[in-house]
């Protein structure tokens, strides 16, 4: 937004004191501090060992004689305040409106791996997955938007012992019914039943494993059965992304690299990295410095493990797509396991890109019993069907007042963004308590406050039969609600680029409420439609580009926005 007059003042400073510095500006929301802040000069004047009052005063009134600029002040400590004209406000609203829009991808330009969800197969996601697949997502609309060659990898967990598990049950108390006949549910039961019957029968567990090793082996029943539940899982699966407005480039699991892993374990062999351990193990011991415990790459009995397949993974991904970056998202239980993973590459010296496991809280239940294992966890359909039913009720109770065309669409949008919209407005770092009230609400910072904020903007460009409103070009003086709108309308670039850079969807989940806010002071002090020109124009302008700005943030976050409401 100050790129210019960025550039001008490190210019000023140059000239006055002979010193580079590039100031850093704030947006205040208090009108008596303008339209833009800056602290440099406090900074400076300790290394120029003069007042800091003496610096700004140096600095106020040079950016005082630019165009763009109609007032400056110095306040406080040392801090510079500026005001830009009406017109250079405009103009800057003019970037904003071509910043919604996605750039292109460059070609040739290396891509960046995010990977996210990771289901399990034969098992329904849960109410804590949802928190990893809106959040990657997410990341990857906005890494698309800012022109990145993304690749979205939905990497599912289609390997490992619990397969023989299944098997196992499957042929104990599957009462002869195909695998392909069975519903998720029911598959999840007999993986239950399992444990609950290894209570009793101890050597089950030992039939688990046999089972699956005889699956690693090819055995080619157990290849049928394993592509059976694969299939079964997947048709579930893409119903819910379906709903989330979730989509993957790529979901190679666990098992796509089987044939892979065997070449990885010789080389982790030769080079010494992989040594043994107990029973003929391998394992991976790091520097005593890295205060990490051994890392597992092999059982003893041979099995490949998560870890095997993990590197495997990694060395696929470098070798095949040669990324700039790589991201994977999981919560902080698996802190340790990609660190230990990094760092078993560099002692493997594999050249790495930039990779980053991004962390995200842990989602706990106010029912403390809940339990996979048991079966009693919340599964993630059961919670969207319920978010839409509590949507339908709301919507019928506000039947006179709630505008739309078809009750079951706006109930759908209303009631799954108001669920993710309660996972991505908050800090992916700390842990979520869930709670049907607090998950579901419809009330504050919420997304049907956001799907209502635009529909109210959408309403007031049908009022004037307008489709779109284009900013005028001669500025009129801004009002005090205006300006504030206009305000927080330029923050979008910014708000897009540390969302994406810091991998926090929170940043624009909470700039799109304070726009709502905004916006609807704005509708409440300032009359649109009944304004004389030239503010009627402006103000048709600021609620059409309120509305887009709020669409673009709301599909950034995989929720929909209705024209009515």
């Amino acid at each position: 937004m100050f790129e210019e007059i960025s550039a001008e003042a490190r210019q000023i400073l140059q000239k006055a004191y002979g010193v580079e510095a590039l100031p850093l500006w704030t947006v205040p929301r208090e009108k008596e501090r303008g339209d833009a802040a800056t602290a440099v000069a406090l900074s400076l004047a300790r290394e120029l060992k003069k007042k800091p009052q003496e610096v700004a005063e140096t600095l106020s009134k040079a950016l005082a004689a630019l165009d763009s600029i109609e007032r400056t002040e110095v306040a406080g400590a040392g801090y510079v305040n500026i005001w830009l004209t009406p017109d250079a406000l405009l103009r800057e609203l003019q970037e904003t409106k071509t910043v919604q829009k996605p750039k292109k991808a460059k070609k040739g330009a290396k891509s960046v791996i995010i990977e996210y969800s990771q289901p399990n197969i034969a098992k329904p996601l849960a109410i804590h997955h949802i928190i990893g697949t809106v959040m990657g997502q997410t990341l990857v609309n906005l890494y698309r938007h800012a022109g990145f060659n993304v690749i979205s990898w939905n990497y599912i967990g289609d390997w490992g012992t619990q397969f023989g598990k299944l098997a196992v049950a499957h042929e104990k108390w599957g009462t002869g019914k195909p695998v392909a006949k069975h519903t998720l549910d029911e598959l999840l039961a007999l993986y239950v039943r399992f444990h609950e019957e290894v209570v009793a029968d101890a050597t089950l567990e030992d039939q688990g494993r046999e089972a699956f090793r005889k699956l690693e082996k090819g055995d080619q029943e157990l290849r049928a059965f394993w592509k059976d539940v694969v299939s079964v899982t997947k048709a579930s699966l893409a119903d819910i992304y379906e709903r989330l407005h979730v989509s993957f480039d790529l979901d190679l699991g666990e098992s796509f690299y089987e044939d892979k892993m065997e070449s990885l374990l010789e080389e982790g062999i030769n080079k010494g990295v992989f040594t043994e351990g107990e029973g003929g193990a391998l394992i991976v011991e790091f520097p005593e410095a890295t205060g990490m415990p051994p890392y597992l790459v092999r059982k003893s009995d041979g099995a490949t493990l998560y870890s095997t397949r993990d590197l495997a993974q990694m060395r696929y991904r470098i070798d095949t797509y040669e990324p700039q970056e790589i991201l994977i998202l999981t919560d902080v239980a698996q802190k340790l396991h990609f660190e230990q993973l990094v760092e078993s590459c560099r002692m493997l010296a594999w050249e790495l890109p930039t990779f980053e496991n991004v962390l995200f809280g842990r989602m706990r239940f106010i029912d403390k019993s809940m339990s996979t294992r048991k079966g009693n966890v919340l599964h993630l359909e059961h919670v969207l069907d319920e978010a839409v039913q509590r949507a339908e009720e709301i919507i019928e109770e506000h039947r006179e007042t709630i505008q739309t065309d078809d009750k079951k669409d706006l109930a759908e949008m209303m009631g799954i963004g108001a669920l993710v919209y309660g996972i991505l407005s908050q800090n992916r770092k700390m842990d979520m308590v869930f709670d049907w009230d607090k998950m579901l609400s419809f009330e504050g910072n919420s997304a049907p406050y956001l799907q209502y904020t635009h529909a109210r903007s959408r309403s007031v460009l049908r009022k004037a039969e307008m489709e779109n409103a284009e900013l005028p070009s001669d500025a009129p003086a801004f009002t005090d609600g205006e300006r504030l709108l206009i305000k927080t309308l330029l923050l979008l670039p910014d708000v897009l680029r540390e969302a994406r850079e810091m991998h926090m969807p929170h940043k624009l989940a909470n700039y799109l409420h304070q726009l709502c806010q905004d916006y609807n002071a704005f509708y409440n002090t300032d009359p649109i439609l009944k304004a004389a020109s030239p503010e009627r124009e402006l103000r048709l302008a600021l609620s059409d580009l309120t509305s887009s700005v709020l669409r673009t943030g709301a599909e950034l976050l995989t929720l929909r926005v209705p024209e009515r409401m």
